[in-house]
Parts: C-alpha cells; sequence; structure tokens
C-alpha cells in the first residue's frame, strides 16, 4: 500500500447510519439561541479493539453534551473489500446507536482508506473538532517508539486536540 501525500486525494466511503437523530424544541426564549445550544464536533478514532471501545465511551460519558455531533473515523487498508466494509459499518451503526441512548449525541461516521494516524489527523484538519479521542494499547515508551504508534503519531501531528485515552489498571484490555 502506498504511503498518503500531503497534496493526495484519498478513498473514502460515508457510512449511512440509521436516522436516530432527536428531536430538540425550538427556544422559547431569545437569549437560548446564543453559545449554549451550539454543539461541538467531537472526531472518535474507531478500531474493532476493546481500547477503541474504552474510548469511545469514556468521550460518550466525559466529554459529549447534548447538541454536540460525534464523527467517527475508521481506517482500513481498502474501502472497495466488501467484507471489511460491512464489518466495519456495523460497527459504526451500533456505536451510533449508543451515542444516542447513552449521551443524546448524533453520529456521523466515515470509513476512510489509508494509514490510520495520517487519516486522522487529515480528517482533524477537515473537521475542526473541539477534540480527537482515540484509544491506545497501554503500551510502554520503548515499545510504542520502537514499533510505533498512532496515538504518538496524532499527538505530535494533529491540529486539533489530541485527547489520548490509556487504559485503566483495573480493566480487561490486553
Amino acid at each position: 500500500m502506498e504511503v498518503l501525500q500531503e497534496d493526495e486525494e484519498y478513498n473514502w466511503r460515508e457510512v449511512k447510519l440509521p436516522s436516530l437523530i432527536p428531536i430538540v424544541p425550538e427556544p422559547e426564549l431569545e437569549r437560548e439561541t446564543g453559545e449554549r445550544r451550539r454543539g461541538r464536533d467531537i472526531l472518535i478514532a474507531i478500531d474493532h479493539g476493546p481500547n477503541s471501545k474504552h474510548a469511545f465511551d469514556w468521550a460518550l460519558i466525559h466529554l459529549c453534551r447534548l447538541a454536540d455531533t460525534i464523527h467517527l473515523v475508521h481506517a482500513v487498508s481498502s474501502v472497495q473489500n466488501t467484507i471489511v466494509y460491512e464489518t466495519s459499518q456495523q460497527l459504526m451503526e451500533k456505536l451510533a446507536v449508543e451515542a444516542l441512548q447513552v449521551a443524546m449525541v448524533s453520529a456521523v461516521a466515515r470509513i476512510v482508506e489509508g494509514d490510520a494516524g495520517k487519516i486522522i489527523c487529515k480528517e482533524a484538519e477537515r473537521l475542526k473538532p473541539a477534540a480527537v479521542v482515540m484509544g491506545t494499547r497501554g503500551r510502554s515508551l520503548v515499545q510504542s517508539v520502537l514499533q510505533g504508534s498512532v496515538s504518538e503519531y496524532c499527538f505530535h501531528h494533529c491540529k486539533a486536540a489530541p485527547v489520548i485515552i490509556v487504559p485503566g489498571k483495573g480493566a480487561n484490555f490486553k
């Protein structure tokens, strides 16, 4: 697979999520139309691992508020592979429903082809979110430097605020 250059276009597919948009009544008072009612965009990097799910849950509980929109981004090797795309689409649909049930936030999902670190940074540059949330495996500094790490790459290259969620000591994540 070729490395994504800075000026190159990249392949992606929007994920059609079920229509679960909460109905928010129109503000009754003029002062309620201000900044408080405006939501933020929050980008959450997703994969099929438990650490990614832990970061997603953390973002719903600790970061999201009612008017926010979460943008789920999943980097894959090929968007043309139907098995990979359908599996990722099912994961995104499940997480979108959970986001609505837990935090009453709407979700937008995108499956993108390419290197995960570069894709997350490129999506963050496109969306200009309030935060970029992602999980990490909890490896030591030496291991992440030697083997490379998506969260380490995003921490140094992302223009939005990266929030890296490390698995807790009591969690059963490996």
